[in-house]
């Protein structure tokens, strides 16, 4: 078992870990899961040991290995399979022995090992894996070298994977990853046959593939039995409950201060008012629920609205040669409203489809008609790299808003999340996730009719992703998204287009068919899946999801304003009722005007009636809200 024993540790007086504890037994599949920034990456540095907690201590099963993806990609003339292969050093070991051992004992005993370890399938299990990661038989046999850092990144990830140490620890392995790698490391994962803790805010990954979730969050560490959903439901759940026990708390403590405020100068009744005031040191307070707000996306609309077809693809190819097409065939429209969601692996030609919608590339032959007066907003993940390090984000909204005053600037940048002190702050100095938010900020500045997100979540923790959804749902123009994320896509998505066999098409299915499909190319384990939806339930055609899409589009807004209004309603009373309470706490108003103060404890009395009935409506109201958000995420906004 892997025992997290009083884990305490402090960056430059900060604290991140406080005393954190957490069981994990053999075998378990377990996502660690919180804020960018509270601390996830550092627990699993102290988990490898590459550094040393203040206080606390980490303990494993003896002769347990624990495996973690290199942080530099592998390199040299070495293939593919043989780097993967080369990562368990004891079968190296045992079959450069074999080729020079005289010693008949000796030569029993190596080859008894490496019939134990499985040494001679290994070949094969190394080329499944790799297979899986999305590279094919010929791939496999080229050098580690020809690849580019991202796709020797999977060979790590590959390596790990292949080794089987008894702990894995990954960090966000999804990020070198397109779709397809990801449904299949996901089912992978499901099968792996050791203790598995993974840092991912990829939502679908943390559903399927464990079976717990591990949450940090200021410095504690508490278990959750199921996958992400069941992790938010419980926690949710449980915020609920402490919120009404200190709703209620709060009503006591106020009413014993009242009580001692108001009779402890009176002798008739100090024996009761320091009964009261003993009463009320002892009563533990219920720390409010704390939950930090995620500061939303805002995605300017277009400033001026086109008719459908906003583009019209016809009899087109496109490449970077002329007689070199990459995808040839592309006949199709994008309509002002679609959400379309590229599916297809690594090097089919997604991020060139994208470039021509862009206008970044000319078709080498057939037409692209409505691109002079479309405007495209672009965003990709390489382009977090070419954002200034000097330059703050106040310097590039003061560049994109050269004639609009300070406060106007600031708060723009606010809107996308930058306070002061952060739009103040060196692109250098920005996470990964600020950085997104900043480069999301510059693409949809001027309202682009069509937006274009190629990975765009790599770097948002979850609660962020959610943010996201939101505002590409309430965007009015098309988006066109390419993501491993496929929560994103099916929460997002109205259309499926699939870029394969040089061309892009519609596709029939959903993304259930589409990791059937997937996993039925990909390996033994893979064929071993149905091509049933989970559910059994028959895919629904193009047509019906994009129309069920609108349709939901306006489904939650007047729930969410009857939440709203009702939550006003609460408040308002909250405000009389505490007005009212001050004004009868004084002692003067009984001996100077009783008959007001009985006025006034009436209309209290009538408040209070008021304030329970408003807050059933609240709850009632809230309950339909979240009902409708839980089944239909994409609804909430």
């Amino acid at each position: 078992m892997l025992h997290i024993n009083d884990l305490t540790y402090r960056i430059e007086g900060k604290m991140i870990l406080d005393a954190a504890t957490a069981a994990i037994p053999p075998g378990h599949k377990v996502g660690l899961v919180g804020r960018n920034g509270a601390g996830k990456t550092t627990l699993l540095r102290l988990l490898k040991g590459e550094i040393t907690p203040d206080d606390g201590a980490v303990s494993t099963p003896r002769n347990a290995r624990i495996g973690h993806v290199a942080q530099e990609a592998p390199g040299g003339d070495a293939s593919l399979l043989d780097w993967v292969l080369s990562a368990d050093t004891e079968r190296a070991s045992l079959l450069d022995e074999a080729e020079y051992a005289t010693d008949p004992n000796r030569i029993a005993e190596i080859q008894l090992r490496l019939t134990d370890i499985d040494a001679h399938s290994a070949p094969a299990r190394a080329a499944q894996i790799l297979s899986g990661l999305g590279f094919n038989e010929a791939a496999q046999r080229r050098s580690c070298r020809e690849f580019s850092g991202g796709w020797r990144m999977r060979v790590a990830l590959g390596a790990i994977l292949f080794l089987e140490p008894e702990i894995l620890l990954l960090d966000e392995p999804t990020n070198y990853l397109d779709l397809e790698g990801t449904l299949w490391l996901e089912s992978h994962l499901k099968s792996y046959p050791h203790t598995v803790l993974i840092v991912s805010h990829d939502r679908d990954l943390l559903n399927r593939a464990v079976g717990s979730i591990l949450h940090l969050d200021r410095g504690k560490l508490t278990v959750y039995t199921g996958g992400y959903d069941d992790f938010e439901e419980t926690r949710r759940e449980r915020q609920r409950l402490e919120l009404k026990l200190k709703k209620k708390q709060d009503e006591q403590r106020r009413h014993l201060q009242t009580f001692i405020d108001r009779f402890k100068a009176k002798a008739s009744k100090a024996a009761q008012a320091q009964s009261r005031v003993k009463a009320l040191a002892k009563m533990q307070p219920i720390a409010a629920a704390i939950d930090d707000r995620v500061i939303p996306f805002s995605l300017p609309d277009p400033k001026k609205m086109l008719a459908s077809p906003l583009l019209r693809i016809e009899k087109a190819s496109v490449g970077y040669t002329a007689g070199q097409p990459i995808l040839s065939n592309l006949d199709l429209r994008i309509d002002h409203d679609d959400r379309i969601a590229l599916l297809g692996q690594n090097g089919n030609g997604k991020s060139t489809f994208a470039k021509l919608i862009a206008g970044r590339l000319a078709p080498l032959t057939g037409h692209v008609f409505g691109a002079q007066k479309v405007d495209v907003g672009y965003f990709a993940q390489h382009q977090l790299d070419d954002l200034n390090p000097q330059q703050t984000p106040y310097d590039y909204m003061l560049r994109y808003l050269p004639d609009a005053t300070e406060a106007q600037r600031r708060t723009r940048l606010g809107t996308f999340g930058f306070s002061a002190d952060k739009a103040d702050t060196k692109s250098s100095l920005l996470s990964g996730g600020e950085k997104a938010r900043l480069l999301l900020a510059l693409t949809a500045f001027y309202g682009p009719h069509i937006l274009i997100l190629d990975e765009p979540t790599n770097h948002l923790d979850v609660d962020s992703r959610e943010a996201l959804i939101h505002a590409l749902m309430a965007f009015n123009g098309a988006v066109i998204l390419i993501s491993h994320d496929r929560h994103l896509v099916e929460a997002t998505a109205d259309r499926l287009w699939i870029v394969r066999n040089g061309t892009v098409q519609d596709y029939d299915g959903d993304m259930e068919s589409y990791r059937s499909e997937l996993l039925s190319e990909r390996g033994p384990k893979g064929r071993e899946k149905s091509r049933e939806r989970d559910d059994g339930a028959p895919s629904q055609s193009r047509t019906d999801q994009r129309r069920l899409a609108a349709g939901r589009r306006q489904e939650l807004a007047p729930l969410k304003k009857s939440m709203q209004a009702a939550e006003a309603a609460v408040e308002k009373l909250n405000r009389q009722i505490a007005a009212l309470d001050l004004a009868l706490a004084d002692p003067k108003l009984y001996a100077t005007n009783p008959a007001k103060a009985q006025t006034l404890v009436q209309d209290r009395g009538q408040l209070a009636k008021a304030l329970a009935s408003a807050e059933d409506t609240w709850l009632m109201a809230t309950d339909a809200y979240e009902t409708a958000t839980a089944t239909s995420p994409e609804l909430s906004a």
